[in-house]
C-alpha cells in the first residue's frame, strides 16, 4: 500500500495546473460557498476548500479537483493512522472483534488511497468534450465511489462492538473522512452535469 503523499502535494499541484496564484476575491469565494451547499456537509466543504479560492478560480472543474486532492490528504493521514493502531491493536487486550475491524479498516483505507489517486490522475488528464468527457468522468465517478464505500465499510466493521476507546476514536475520525469524501464526489457529479452533449 503506497501512502506517502508530500505535504505539499496539493499547493504544487495547483502551481502546475493554474500558474501562479492569484489573489482571492469575493465571487471567488462565492462561488464554493455556492457551490458547496449542492454537498451533504456544506460547511465541511467550504472550510476545506475555501483557501484554495484563487486557484478555483469559479471553475467548477478545478473545483472538483481542489475537492479530490484535499480528500486525498484526508484520505492518505487516516490511513497513516489507522496502519499505526493497527501495530499496537492486541487481540487478548481489545478483543477479536476490534483488532479483526482494525485490520479490515487498514486494508480498507489503502483501496481508498489507491482510488482518490486514480481519481485525482484521471481529473489530471481530462480532455476532449462532451461524451468523451463524460465518459472519462463517470471513471472519476466510480472510484471516488469507492472510496466513501471503503469508508463507509471500515465504521461497518466496529457493529456489535461496545462504544468509546477505539472505536469511537476510529468512527469519529472517519466520520470527517467520509464528509469530504462525501462532499467530492458531489462537485464532481455537480461538475459532470454541466457537460453539454451533442
Amino acid at each position: 500500500m503506497n501512502i506517502q503523499i508530500p505535504s505539499t502535494f496539493i499547493f504544487l499541484f495547483f502551481l502546475s495546473t493554474t500558474g501562479k496564484p492569484l489573489p482571492p476575491t469575493s465571487n471567488d469565494t462565492d462561488f464554493i460557498r455556492t457551490s458547496c451547499k449542492t454537498t451533504l456537509y456544506p460547511q465541511t466543504c467550504f472550510t476545506s476548500l475555501s483557501g484554495y479560492s484563487s486557484a478555483i478560480q469559479q471553475d467548477p472543474g478545478r473545483l472538483a479537483r481542489v475537492a479530490i486532492g484535499v480528500t486525498l490528504t484526508k484520505v492518505t493521514n487516516m490511513a497513516k493512522y489507522v496502519s499505526n493502531i493497527s501495530r499496537q491493536v492486541d487481540y487478548g487486550r481489545n478483543g477479536p472483534r476490534v483488532a479483526a475491524a482494525i485490520h479490515d479498516c487498514y486494508s480498507l483505507f489503502g483501496d481508498a488511497v489507491d482510488d482518490i489517486q486514480g481519481s485525482l490522475r484521471q481529473m489530471r488528464r481530462l480532455n476532449g468534450t462532451g461524451e468523451d468527457l463524460r465518459f472519462q468522468l463517470s471513471n472519476v465517478q466510480t472510484w471516488m465511489s469507492a472510496a466513501l464505500t471503503n469508508e463507509e465499510t471500515c465504521t461497518d466493521g466496529f457493529e456489535g462492538v461496545a462504544d468509546g476507546g477505539v472505536k469511537s476514536d476510529v468512527c469519529g475520525r472517519v466520520g470527517k473522512v467520509k464528509e469530504v469524501t462525501s462532499n467530492a464526489l458531489a462537485l464532481v457529479n455537480s461538475f459532470a452535469d454541466t457537460i453539454q452533449t451533442p
